[in-house]
């Protein structure tokens, strides 16, 4: 596509880390369910000893301009980032996406649909809470509306707001649960569409934290399809997952991402660069970014 060169030119411009710098490729916003602004993401990772990471917040790129700014002047590289939402073989399978053209139409409208979905989800489900019993204030409910990409960890973090709940967790095992008594489906790409969407932008797309489903057949099928690299390095995943993980990855020719799947303070395994990957690992991935 015309426009890939040039920006692939311009996410290689920044000043190149050694092969061993650490880089996390996995941290999300208040943009969808993070508690960091990207401001503060920005001076975590530099605390931390980053030279780059990329926010990936669930179904959009918002971050990316803020992130950028607040990295102004300095070493650390901002990379374009975002997970989608996708279903494969009736299962959600989540897709990190890198280096992809933050202006490209068809993926930019592809996710303003997924958020807008979102959005509608966000709200049946506060209505079958209503259904339920269980009421929210009007001001708190407005406040999270202006957030860019909705989900259930907001409702429940509203529900420990109010006192309905004691937590999180028990908002998830109360109501908000893959089956609890509130919670509506969440619209998903195929995944095919999803990666054929990512390559035209420009990107390369990465199953995040897999897990038993993931096989050389579900990885040979998904490459087949686009599938540029698997994470490998991912807070839950045991060093004994991750050996294999990096031999499907190498037997299969795909690349590997990292990263902590921040979503804020309180749990030191997945603060801002609890995990990554190197320069070379990510200078591999940019290298399949388009093809």
């Amino acid at each position: 596509m015309p426009h890939r060169q040039p920006f692939t030119t311009l996410c290689r411009a920044a000043a190149r880390p050694t092969a061993t710098a650490r880089i996390d490729l996995h941290i999300h916003t208040t943009h969808s369910d993070g508690s960091y602004t990207p401001a503060q993401v920005v001076d975590l990772a530099r605390r931390s000893g980053l030279t780059a990471l990329a926010i990936t917040d669930h179904d959009t790129l918002g971050a990316v301009p803020e992130a950028r700014c607040a990295a102004k002047g300095t070493d650390l590289e901002i990379i374009p980032a975002v997970e989608i939402s996708t279903e494969f073989h009736e299962h959600e399978l989540h897709l990190l996406v890198y280096v992809v053209d933050p202006e490209n139409p068809r993926l930019a409208a592809a996710l303003q649909r997924l958020r807008a979905h979102r959005e509608e989800r966000f709200w049946d489900m506060v209505g079958r809470l209503r259904a339920c019993g269980v009421s929210l204030p009007a001001e708190d409910l407005n406040t999270h509306v202006q957030v860019t990409s909705l989900g259930r960890l907001h409702l429940a973090k509203l529900l420990v707001r109010a006192r309905r709940v004691a937590s999180v967790r028990e908002a998830f095992h109360r109501y908000l649960g893959d089956r609890g008594r509130v919670t509506v489906p969440k619209v998903r790409l195929p995944v095919q569409e999803a990666i054929a969407l990512v390559r035209e932008a420009g990107g390369v797309a990465s199953w995040a934290h897999p897990g038993a489903r993931c096989t050389q057949a579900t990885l040979a099928e998904l490459r087949g399809w686009g599938l540029g690299a698997v994470e490998v390095e991912y807070p839950a995943c045991r060093p004994g997952w991750r050996r294999i993980l990096r031999s499907l990855a190498a037997e299969l020719g795909l690349g590997v991402t990292g990263g902590s799947d921040c979503h804020g303070p309180g749990n030191f395994r997945r603060e801002v660069g609890a995990c990554g990957v190197t320069v070379l690992e990510l200078e591999a991935l940019r290298d399949r970014a388009g093809l």
